[in-house]
C-alpha cells in the first residue's frame, strides 16, 4: 500500500476517532506505517497489517493516548518498543517530547533506529537492553515524566521495576485489552488515578492511566490478562 493510500486511511480513521491531526502529521504517520509494513515483510515486527484495524491499533490509539500526556511533560520512556508503536506516533504527534524507546531484541532495535533516521525524529533514542537494566542506571532511574507500555506482561515485580524509571508524580500509560462488558471509569472526563479510557468502539483496547505509586495495584489488576 502506498504512503498516499495509508495517509488517506489514517486521516479518515483519525477523523472518526475525533482526533484533530494536520496534513503534515498525517503524512509523517503514513510514512512510518509504510516503513513498518515494508520491514515487516522481512522480519516479524507486528502481527497487525495495513487494514483499518491494524492502523487504528498502531497509529490512532497512540494519538488518542497523547491527549493524556500533560503539556508540561518533557520525557517519555516506552517499554518493549518493537514495531515502534506507541512510541513513534506519540513522538510524531508531540515532537517536543524526548522519547526513549527500549527494545532488547537487536533486529527490532535496528528497525527503530532506521525509523528515527528516515523520519528525522530529533529527540528520540533507542536503548537495546532490558528495561530492568535502565532502572539501575543513574541517568535513567526516575528520569522520565511518562512511561508507556504495551505488549509486556506486567506482574507485581515488573510494576515496581517500571515505576523506578518514572519521576515522582509521573504517569504510566498502559495499553490493555478491555474486559468485555466493562467501561473505564475515566471515559467521560478528567484524568484520575487508575482511569481507563476506551481507545475505540470496536478495537477492544483500553488505556489505563496511573500515577507513580499506583501501578502495581491498578495496572496489574486491570491489564495482567490483556
Amino acid at each position: 500500500m502506498s504512503v498516499e493510500d495509508l495517509a488517506s486511511r489514517l486521516s479518515s480513521d483519525a477523523e472518526g476517532a475525533r482526533v484533530a491531526v494536520d496534513r503534515e502529521t498525517i503524512e509523517k504517520l503514513a510514512a512510518y506505517a509504510a516503513l513498518l509494513f515494508r520491514w515487516n515483510e522481512r522480519m516479524n515486527l507486528t502481527a497487525l497489517d495495513a487494514d483499518a484495524g491494524g492502523l487504528h491499533r498502531l497509529v490512532v490509539e497512540p494519538l488518542l493516548a497523547a491527549r493524556h500526556i500533560p503539556r508540561g511533560a518533557a520525557t517519555v520512556v516506552d517499554i518493549g518498543s518493537g514495531a515502534g508503536s506507541p512510541a513513534i506516533p506519540l513522538k510524531i504527534a508531540r515532537p517536543e517530547l524526548f522519547v526513549r524507546m527500549v527494545e532488547s531484541r537487536k533486529r527490532k532495535a535496528a528497525f527503530l533506529r532506521e525509523a528515527i533516521r528516515r523520519l528525522h525524529l530529533a529527540g528520540a533514542v533507542v536503548e537495546d537492553c532490558r528495561f530492568e537494566d535502565l532502572a539501575d542506571r543513574s541517568d535513567t532511574r526516575e528520569a522520565h515524566d511518562v512511561l508507556t507500555v504495551r505488549g509486556v506482561r506486567v506482574d507485581a515485580g515488573v510494576a515496581r521495576r517500571l515505576e523506578a524509571l518514572v519521576k515522582p508524580g509521573g504517569l504510566v500509560l498502559a495499553f490493555c485489552s478491555r474486559a468485555r462488558g466493562k467501561t473505564g471509569e475515566g471515559e467521560r472526563g478528567a484524568l484520575r488515578v487508575a482511569a481507563g479510557h476506551a481507545l475505540g468502539e470496536t478495537s477492544g483496547s483500553e488505556l489505563v492511566v496511573v500515577r507513580k505509586g499506583g501501578l502495581e495495584q491498578a495496572v496489574v489488576r486491570r491489564c495482567a490478562r490483556g
